[in-house]
């Protein structure tokens, strides 16, 4: 139970419409202090196509920037709803900012899981969240939704593009709020109309069999992830799903985080994964 949430209408709201927000995820003083974070990593990136954004900035392996954003990753409430919609063990599959500057258009509607090639209807393999840094409106780029679109079948990105059914809507949220979603969504980045920027965060979470969208092992450095929580640390990746994915050489991976780690014969050292004695 964590004091004033009410994770079991939360995820009503998910299983129903596909989407729900919690409006009070960051008091005030904390948005302040994410969006300091976030400052001097902005300015350095620009979409490279239509999907990221001529006009967009993103910050990518956010989750490796500051201790804040480690500490946004293991956040009680949106791991409780992670809970219990992912295995345990589930990982963190991509942890970016998005920063939608004035003139952008609407990003093309899509879903966060996409790339798993698995036939709807099904379950979602991902979830996602975006923080809202600065308010959502109708006018900046506020993330656009079509409610209740995850549990459309095969032909949804069909439905989707030709716009047969409910038209997406802009979900209006003030600076604080968070809104998550299943993966399977569909959904789009708004075009912002207004004269100043969209900020925000979005956090992804898959199923821990599933591939993540960032490489954690290559883009966060050893000794960064040494001094990061046991929970992080299993979120990137430094853990087993049974009975032996993810291990290094025979090993549990979070070995593989000493300095002095010198990977074994696997065939001695099947019984350091605690499985198979």
């Amino acid at each position: 139970m964590i004091e004033g949430f009410d994770r079991g209408t939360h995820l009503a709201e998910l299983a129903s419409a596909g989407f729900t927000i919690i409006p009070d995820f960051l008091r005030p003083d904390q948005v302040r202090k994410v969006r300091q974070a976030l400052a001097p990593h902005l300015g350095q990136f620009t979409g490279r196509n239509d999907f990221e954004g001529f006009d967009t900035e993103r910050v990518y392996t956010l989750v490796a920037r500051a201790r804040l954003f480690e500490e946004l990753a293991e956040e009680p409430r949106l791991l409780a709803l992670m809970d219990a919609n992912l295995l345990p063990g589930f990982l963190l599959t991509a942890s970016q900012a998005i920063n939608i500057r004035p003139g952008e258009s609407e990003q093309p509607l899509h879903v966060d899981d996409g790339f798993y090639r698995l036939p709807r209807p099904r379950p979602a393999v991902s979830f996602s969240m975006i923080l809202a840094v600065d308010d959502f409106t109708a006018e900046n780029g506020a993330t656009e939704v079509i409610a209740g679109s995850h549990l459309w079948g095969p032909d949804a990105a069909t439905a989707a593009a030709e716009l047969r059914g409910p038209p997406p809507r802009p979900v209006l949220m003030a600076a604080g709020s968070c809104l998550v979603f299943s993966g399977i969504l569909i959904h789009r980045g708004g075009a912002n109309r207004s004269h100043a920027p969209r900020l925000a965060i979005t956090y992804q979470y898959c199923q821990p069999w599933a591939r993540t969208q960032e490489n954690y092992f290559l883009s966060v450095p050893p000794d960064r992830v040494r001094q990061m929580p046991p929970r992080v640390q299993q979120l990137l990746g430094y853990s087993i799903w049974p009975p032996f994915m993810g291990h290094v050489t025979a090993s549990h991976p979070l070995k593989a985080l000493s300095p002095d780690f010198e990977p074994p014969v696997a065939h001695e050292a099947w019984s350091d994964l605690g499985l198979w004695s």
